[in-house]
């Protein structure tokens, strides 16, 4: 067959367009999937992961349990010190002219309004979810890198053992297991429904801030926690002295907080809390590739580390707080923030103690309920992230981001490699009787060789990969524009989205599919590419045709494609959601967060 052009229509397939349909759409999996069981994802076996990591230099790694036994014995030593010191006639006028507060200003408001108790309430319980969700997201690819190259060995932190010397070994195999009491869900590889539980989460998170920053300004409570007077770093050396010492400074939380709790109120409040949304975002695809100048310095990998730094932050505080709270005058402190009175009664206590019921019963049961109803978990998830994840598929990015220099030097394998019988002899032939089917609700379906593919106008791009267990990678991409494909069989008016159908198999059986928006199609960085780094495609990459879409996460982009499909819906379409993951790990169908 000669290469088609503009003159020479491309040949339609000899199969009908129902025939073509019904082929491919049978080979899907319809099953509904509604709860996690033990043959859930095909039956992902168990596999834990070892003691945090830290890399020291090029190859070694510093257990971190280590810091137990350090911090305890420099705890120790911190209080010899402390209390060694507190004698000395220097230090003690210097605790005396500088006692552990600063001055506040004379309109300063005194006390905790009832507001304030709610809102360290809600935070609290959100957070519970966050953290244990976000613990899980980790564990799915269990390393953190400055780079956006995840290069094996160049991480700087992990939980999982060195990457194996198999070629082919993949970022799923690499998952790791948490207890269901820690990870939210704990069983491995729950990525999807991790991710509804985070982010859905997350935006109530940021609702709760929103109203807790125009309350602080808006009510003058803003001047307790921001510091300002310089003295307060003297006022705080003074009161970490105090407390290593074991002969703690006088509290004084319901009229001004000490300079160390004003320092740590203030950088979690006005620091950390911002930046865990930035670095958030800073792991979306679409907005990565839209914010070129912001993504280049600060990578995903970047982002990911200093989020993951933010979370053991936030952890340390937590800890911290909560001691010094039941340590220095539990019940007045506890009054202060539950009861909004400066008095010693149990009124806060019990109050307290109800909120940790509620607490208790929320950490038990999420685990379970999800298991139990991941439905549930994906739609409410979904209800609440999906407006951001649709305002933010509809930026369209440009090329150029990345040059050769920019390209990674390890780009990782995933997915369920296909092992079909059609598959490997088309593999064993170099692919010479391969054809992409391209039809559905168009006015031109066709088929294609390979050949024939290779003879439509050539298009190039070097983008960064985002898969959605947290690796990136950057590769130069070569094949053709999606939108040629457009013009080439022309969708009707009625065409919405776009199947696209693998040689491959998913984990529970039928084949691996995923639904695109049609506008996403005509974006500049959406194609197929047969070519990866000058080289034609991988078998483990996805030969001999992938999909590139730069706006979602890596699992959209369906590898070793054998069919397009145009539709107006997907319901009808494997599961009816969007997509193989979809239907059975819980993911979405919008996925640019």
């Amino acid at each position: 067959m000669e290469p088609p052009s503009k003159d020479r229509p491309l040949p339609a397939s000899d199969i009908g367009a129902e025939g073509v349909r019904a082929s491919f759409r049978a080979e899907l999996d319809r099953t509904r999937y509604t709860v996690v069981d033990e043959d859930w994802a095909g039956g992902v076996p168990a596999q834990y992961g070892v003691a945090p990591r830290v890399r020291i230099g090029h190859s070694k790694w510093f257990n971190l349990l280590w810091l137990i036994p350090i911090g305890l014995v420099l705890l120790l030593i911190g209080v010899a010190v402390a209390q060694g010191i507190r004698g000395l006639p220097a230090v003690h006028d210097f605790i005396r002219t500088y006692p552990g507060t600063s001055e506040l200003p004379d309109n300063a408001p005194v006390g905790i309004p009832a507001w304030i108790g709610w809102q360290h309430f809600l935070n609290m319980f959100l957070m519970i979810f966050i953290i244990r969700s976000g613990v899980t997201i980790l564990s799915d690819h269990p390393r953190l890198y400055w780079t956006r190259h995840s290069t094996p060995g160049k991480e700087w932190f992990r939980i999982q053992k060195p990457v194996p010397t198999n070629p082919l070994y993949t970022a799923k195999e690499d998952s790791i297991t948490l207890p269901n009491g820690v990870g939210l869900p704990g069983r491995r590889h729950s990525i999807g429904l991790a991710r509804w539980w985070h982010l859905g989460i997350d935006t109530l998170w940021l609702a709760n801030g929103i109203v807790f920053f125009v309350l602080l300004f808006t009510t003058g409570q803003w001047m307790r926690l921001v510091p300002l007077r310089w003295d307060v770093i003297p006022n705080a050396i003074s009161v970490a002295i105090q407390y290593l010492s074991l002969d703690w400074p006088t509290e004084s939380g319901w009229s001004n907080y000490n300079s160390l709790q004003l320092i740590a109120y203030f950088v979690t409040v006005f620091i950390a809390a911002p930046l865990a949304l930035i670095t958030g975002l800073g792991m979306s695809p679409v907005l990565s590739t839209r914010f070129r100048k912001v993504s280049s310095v600060f990578s995903i990998q970047f982002a990911r580390s200093t989020h993951f730094l933010i979370l053991c932050w936030f952890i340390i505080f937590i800890v911290v707080h909560v001691a010094l709270v039941l340590t220095t005058g539990a019940l007045r402190n506890l009054n202060h923030m539950y009861a909004s009175q400066d008095s010693e009664s149990w009124l806060g206590f019990w109050i307290f103690a109800a909120s940790m019921v509620v607490v208790v019963v929320a950490w038990v049961a999420a685990t379970p309920f999800t298991y139990r109803h991941p439905r549930v978990v994906q739609k409410v998830g979904y209800a609440l992230i999906g407006p951001a994840q649709r305002l933010f598929e509809h930026i369209d990015s440009k090329p150029g981001q990345y040059t050769e220099d920019d390209i990674s030097p390890y780009f990782w394998h995933n997915g369920k490699y296909p092992d079909t019988d059609d598959y490997q002899r088309l593999q064993a032939g170099n692919f010479a009787d391969y054809k992409l089917t391209v039809h559905g609700l168009v006015e031109h379906p066709v088929e294609l060789t390979l050949e024939q593919l290779r003879a439509l106008p050539h298009h190039e791009q070097i983008t960064q990969h985002f898969c959605i267990q947290g690796w990136s990678g950057i590769a130069k991409w070569g094949g053709i524009s999606m939108q040629t494909i457009l013009d080439t069989v022309k969708p009707k008016p009625e065409a919405k989205w776009v199947i696209f159908y693998s040689f491959a198999l998913g984990p529970e059986g039928g084949l691996y599919y995923d639904a695109q928006a049609i506008e996403q199609m005509s974006y500049r960085l959406t194609m197929l590419a047969y070519d990866m780094n000058d080289a034609p495609l991988s078998f483990g990459h996805g030969a001999p045709l992938r999909l590139r879409n730069e706006t979602q996460l890596g699992f959209k982009m369906v590898k070793w494609i054998q069919a397009i499909e145009f539709v107006e819906d997907f319901a009808e379409i494997g599961g009816g959601l969007g997509g193989y993951n979809n239907d059975h790990e819980f993911f979405g169908y919008r996925q640019s967060i």
